[in-house]
Parts: C-alpha cells; sequence; structure tokens
C-alpha cells in the first residue's frame, strides 16, 4: 500500500506544473501567484500526547461510577450470607405478678407462690436444614450479582474500546482529508494560473474552488465527531468533558483468525451474564428446597427465672413447636410458586443464550466483513487509484487529461482513504463489542 507516497508523487507532479505555469506567467509579464513558488510546511504546533488504550482500560476499571456502584452491590449481597444462615433473634421478657399498688415490680406479695418478678428468654430454631439452604440460596444471589458486575466492568470497557477506535478513525480523517485538501489547494492555484494565460478553463478553477470548500465543510463535521467523541471518552473515565485527551496510537491491521464456532464455544463458557442466569436458577432450586421444608415445624425454646422474696427461687423451661397446620393455603402454594418461578428462570436462561449466539454472529460478520474491506482498499483499490491520480498528474503535464479528469481522481482516492481507515476502526470495534459477550480478550 503506497498510502504514504501518494501526496509527495502528486506533490512532485505539482510542483513540475508549477514552473511551467510560472514560466509561462513570465513570458506575459504576470506575476504568479504568491503560493506556487513553492509549499511552505504548516506552522508546527503541539502534538497531542498519544492516547494508549490499555491506560483508559486501567483508568475506567478506578474511574468509573457505574463499575463502582456494581462492586457495592456485589458487597452488599455477599454481606447478606452471613444474616441469611444465622438464628432469628432470641426473645427476652420481663414480668410482674403481685400488688397493683405500689407500682409494680417493687411490691411482691410476700409468702405468695404465685408472686414473683419474672424474666425469661425464648429462641426460636428453624427446622434443621431451613437455615443452611437460606444461606446457599444468599451465597448464589451474592455469586450471581457477581458475575452482573463482571459483565457490567466487561461491557464498559468494551464502551471505551469503541470510542477509541472512533476517535482513531476520526484522527485518521482529518489528517486525509487536511492533507488532500492542501493539495487541492495546490491543485487550484495551478488552474488559477493557467486560466491567467489562458491554458486552463474557468469552469476547472470554479470546480477546483467547489471541492475545497466541500473538503472544508468536511473538516468542519469530523472535528464536531472528533469533540464528541473525547467527550464520550472523558464520560466513560468519569472525567470534565472538556479534559485533553490526546491522539490514538496508529493501528495496523490484524487477522482475526477464531471461527464462529469457536466464539460460541468461549461465550457458552464465559458469559457472565450466562453464569449470573445459572446461579439464579441454582437461587430458585433451593428455593423449592426451602419451600418443601416449610411443611415441617419450626421449634422454640425458653428459659424462665422467677424472683419470689422470702422464697426459694424458680426457673422453668418452655419448648415450643409452631404446627403447619395450614399447609392447604400456605406451605402447598409456596411449592407451586417456588417451582414455577424455578421454570422461568430455565426459560429465561434458554432466551438469553439464544440472543447471545445471535450477538455473537452480528458482530462476527461485522468484524470478517471489515477486515476483508480493509484488505481490498489495502492491496487493490486504493493501489489502484493511486496509480490512476499519478497517470492523470503524468498526462495533465503534457495535456493528455483535463483538469475535472485530475481533480476527480483525487477526490476518488481520498474517499478511499477515508474508507480504509473507517474499516481498519470498524474491525476493531466488532472485535470489542465480541469480548463482553465471549468473556475473554480476543486482542493482546
Amino acid at each position: 500500500m503506497r498510502l504514504a507516497t501518494l501526496a509527495t508523487l502528486a506533490l512532485v507532479g505539482l510542483l513540475s506544473l508549477s514552473e511551467k505555469v510560472t514560466a509561462q506567467l513570465a513570458s506575459h509579464n504576470i506575476s504568479p501567484p504568491a503560493t506556487a513558488e513553492g509549499i511552505r510546511p504548516p506552522v508546527e504546533t503541539q502534538r497531542p500526547a498519544l492516547l494508549s488504550l490499555r491506560a483508559l482500560v486501567e483508568e475506567v476499571l478506578a474511574q468509573n461510577p457505574e463499575i463502582i456502584a456494581m462492586r457495592r452491590n456485589f458487597d452488599m449481597m455477599r454481606a447478606r450470607v452471613p444474616q441469611a444462615k444465622a438464628l432469628p433473634d432470641p426473645t427476652l421478657n420481663l414480668g410482674y405478678t403481685g400488688n397493683a399498688i405500689p407500682l409494680p415490680p417493687f411490691d411482691i406479695q410476700k409468702g405468695d407462690p404465685a408472686s414473683a418478678r419474672v424474666v425469661s428468654v425464648m429462641q426460636e430454631i428453624p427446622y434443621p436444614g431451613k437455615l443452611a439452604i437460606k444461606g446457599k440460596m444468599a451465597n448464589v444471589e451474592a455469586e450471581a450479582e457477581w458475575w452482573n458486575y463482571e459483565q457490567v466492568q466487561a461491557n464498559v470497557i468494551a464502551e471505551v474500546k469503541d470510542a477509541y477506535f472512533d476517535l482513531f478513525y476520526l484522527h485518521k480523517a482529518i489528517e486525509t482529508v487536511t492533507k488532500n485538501k492542501d493539495l487541492l489547494e495546490k491543485f487550484t492555484k495551478i488552474a488559477e494560473a493557467s486560466y491567467a494565460v489562458g491554458k486552463g478553463l474557468q469552469q476547472d478553477v470554479l470546480k477546483a474552488q467547489v471541492e475545497v470548500s466541500k473538503l472544508i465543510e468536511q473538516l468542519t463535521l469530523l472535528e464536531q465527531r472528533r469533540q464528541i467523541a473525547e467527550a464520550r471518552l472523558n464520560s466513560l473515565l468519569f472525567r470534565e468533558p472538556e479534559t485533553p485527551v490526546g491522539k490514538p496510537t496508529d493501528i495496523k491491521p490484524q487477522d482475526f483468525s477464531l471461527g464462529l464456532l469457536e466464539l460460541n464455544q468461549l461465550a457458552l463458557a464465559n458469559y457472565p451474564t450466562l453464569k449470573a442466569q445459572r446461579r439464579k436458577i441454582d437461587r430458585e432450586q433451593y428455593g423449592v428446597e426451602l419451600a418443601k421444608k416449610e411443611f415441617y415445624p419450626d421449634f422454640s425454646v425458653g428459659v424462665t427465672y422467677f424472683n419470689r422474696p422470702g422464697m426459694p427461687e424458680m426457673y422453668g423451661v418452655n419448648v415450643g413447636v409452631k404446627l403447619p397446620v395450614f399447609w392447604g393455603q400456605k406451605q402447598r402454594p409456596a411449592v407451586a410458586e417456588a417451582t414455577a418461578s424455578a421454570a422461568v428462570e430455565k426459560q429465561r436462561l434458554d432466551n438469553v443464550t439464544l440472543q447471545l449466539f445471535f450477538r455473537i454472529k452480528d458482530r462476527f460478520l461485522s468484524a470478517t466483513t471489515a477486515q476483508r474491506l480493509v484488505k481490498l482498499y489495502g492491496t487493490t483499490i486504493i493501489p489502484q487509484s493511486s496509480l490512476s491520480l499519478e497517470s492523470a498528474i503524468a498526462g495533465y503535464e503534457v495535456g493528455k487529461v483535463d483538469f475535472l479528469t485530475l481533480l476527480d481522481n483525487l477526490v476518488t482516492l481520498l474517499n478511499y482513504e477515508l474508507n480504509y481507515y473507517e474499516q481498519l476502526a470498524n474491525v476493531e470495534k466488532a472485535i470489542a463489542a465480541l469480548e463482553p459477550l465471549v468473556g475473554v480478550n480476543l486482542r493482546p
């Protein structure tokens, strides 16, 4: 591919044309245009810092509010596990039996066995196995939340990569359009000079001016899109929208060799949302077990102390059993509810899997199609367009090609260059969109 040498080759031809036109102008005692003497290098401005994709990923993991919120949500779910396994809080009861006046509990009917200050503690004990199941349910819920956190993290990273590659294309597009605008302005000056000595047509000058204006319009729109892409990237990184971003490093075409079957297998094993959904199914299955356990009674155990002044102290032990006598209205419907909920989550797993395969194929086709176009532009179309432009320049020098043909070749090559960089960015954007679906990094 000869993108790097195209401007040089065209410039050499233009300088040759410029010298001929200058000589013609001199013979007619006409001063040449100021810019026809040569091409001055543009004023060097401060180059923006190079933007590292790896550094952006590290920053977004540390700064993005959505990622931080999901991590705290996981911490919240994990803190529920020991709570679910804990026994219910015991109940402390204080009682009094005796005279109403003076106010209790200061007056006890001495010598009366029924008069006493009473302190009791009661502990409810669920049927064996219930607390263990509740702990398992809370644990798999926390695991599901962890995979949700992993999914959000992968999605945000994919968004950062998408914004980065979009910014890469826009920088390349601005550079390419600017280069071609400068080149087209030289064409315009030469057309004006040729027209001034009667060797050219006015329509050539007007057409060239129109094309320059169109490139200025294109640059304006590209600059707007660049600022939007930078603001998008800053928002993902939790920065101020006007924070300087820098220039992405160059991207070289890379092969993407994974097939659709391999991607599907990776996704089944690693897609975080699938893992979260499997944990939700486990949670509902434990819910069915717990609902069946509710047919069995819970217990309560209590200890009571009787304080009786003037008489021996007394102690008592109480044991209670909660009888599930309304099982037809409570326990049986609860089992049916839990069973239906488990079936719902299984169907959702099937739906998530189908949607996953569709999204993978969509992005896979986007990546492979863009990759083929990159190869086509880089190895065939752009080299052929470059040769066509070189031939048009050579033909224009000897008067065999008109100016509009020369202009058309330049504009055509510009469009192909822009398409090349756009498809190069599209390859990386499609692969970045695949990564949160397959759960692994597809680019080093």
